[in-house]
C-alpha cells in the first residue's frame, strides 16, 4: 500500500482538528475538576453537618475516582494531541517513530494524533502483551 506525504492543506485540516480535540478534553477536565471539587457533601446535597449511611460514602468514594481517572485520560489526551501539533510545526505530522514511512490517511483520521502506523502499532501491542 503506497502512502503520501500530506499536503500542506491537509495538514491545516489536521491541525485545526488537533485543536479543537484538544479545546474540547481541556473542556471536559474543567467540568469534571468543578465536579469532582465539589466534595461529597456538595454533591450529595447534604450541607448538615451530620454523617450519612457507609453506602453513600462508598459511592462518593467511586465516582470521585472515577473522575479522577477520566480527568487523568483526558491530560494524557492533551500530551499526545499537543505532541501531534508540535509535529506538523515540525514538519514530522504523519510519520511513523518506528519505521520513518507514513502513516496512513485512514488511520489519522480516526486517531489524528497517532505516532505510528496501524503495523508498527500492532507490534509494539503484540511486545506489551507478551512481556
Amino acid at each position: 500500500m503506497s502512502v503520501k506525504n500530506l499536503t500542506a492543506s491537509q495538514l491545516k485540516k489536521y491541525e485545526e482538528v488537533l485543536i479543537k480535540e484538544r479545546d474540547n478534553s481541556q473542556n471536559l477536565i474543567k467540568k469534571l475538576s468543578e465536579t469532582y471539587n465539589k466534595g461529597s457533601k456538595d454533591s450529595s446535597g447534604d450541607l448538615s453537618g451530620y454523617a450519612y449511611h457507609q453506602a453513600d460514602q462508598g459511592s462518593d468514594t467511586q465516582e470521585q475516582e472515577t473522575t479522577a481517572y477520566l480527568i487523568d485520560t483526558e491530560y494524557n489526551k492533551i500530551k499526545l494531541l499537543n505532541a501531534a501539533i508540535k509535529r506538523i510545526y515540525d514538519k514530522s505530522y504523519g510519520i511513523c517513530e518506528i519505521c520513518g514511512k507514513y502513516i496512513q490517511e485512514s488511520r489519522l483520521k480516526i486517531i489524528p494524533y497517532a505516532r505510528f502506523c496501524i503495523e508498527c502499532k500492532t507490534k509494539e501491542e503484540k511486545k506489551k502483551t507478551n512481556a
